[in-house]
């Protein structure tokens, strides 16, 4: 009984840390204060959502060829940039532009599994500047904007909002997501960072 108790108490502590800590500052990892304020494409899509992030990163290179990175983001595309065996079905992200994705229409799926089976459509976009995705049920968007910041270098900012199905084996889903999501976003936005700027030098 007491060590059930010392391990009630180590995971209710965890799970703390983790709610009032962790989360509220990967939310909002790399995101300025006026970025978080922004109103951006999708933001009255999704109401009341439980998961409400902003990111950003700063990147050496002009929107139009960070942009080329983002349109062939997939799952049996370029990949996520992220960690390969937990996000891409363990096959390596390119590092290269793939001619065959770089195209975008309105309706086109975004596969975010080896399997195809799911993913997020596009919404809109404005070339070079952002693309909205949502989900099929209206309870996710997720956007990617890109603008020119005032010391010569380009913000990359994804904004995702999720409402969660708090029931079933939908709860394990939601909080494994939300977890997981702090490893996968930050290593998403650093490899296209790297890959962009890498780009820039050998043009």
């Amino acid at each position: 009984m007491t060590v059930l108790i010392a391990f009630v108490l180590a995971l209710a502590a965890i799970m703390l840390m983790y709610f009032f800590i962790i989360r509220p500052w990967h939310l909002h990892w790399g995101a300025t204060r006026d970025e978080l304020m922004l109103s951006l494409p999708g933001d009255g899509l999704v109401d009341d959502p439980d998961f409400n992030a902003t990111r950003g990163i700063s990147i050496d290179a002009k929107p139009e060829d960070i942009w080329k990175w983002i349109i062939q983001i997939g799952s049996k595309r370029a990949g996520w940039y992220s960690i390969d065996w937990m996000d891409n079905g363990g096959i390596r992200s390119s590092d290269t532009i793939l001619p065959e994705f770089q195209r975008i229409e309105v309706g086109q799926f975004i596969p975010f599994t080896p399997d195809q089976k799911n993913g997020m459509w596009v919404k809109e976009f404005k070339e070079f500047e952002y693309i909205l995705w949502v989900d099929k049920t209206g309870k996710a968007t997720w956007l990617w904007y890109i603008y020119q910041s005032d010391k010569g270098s380009s913000r990359l900012i994804t904004r995702l909002r999720t409402k969660y199905v708090w029931k079933g084996v939908w709860i394990i889903y939601y909080l494994l997501y939300d977890f997981g999501d702090i490893i996968m976003m930050r290593n998403c936005l650093r490899g296209i960072k790297e890959r962009a700027e890498k780009l820039k030098l050998t043009d």
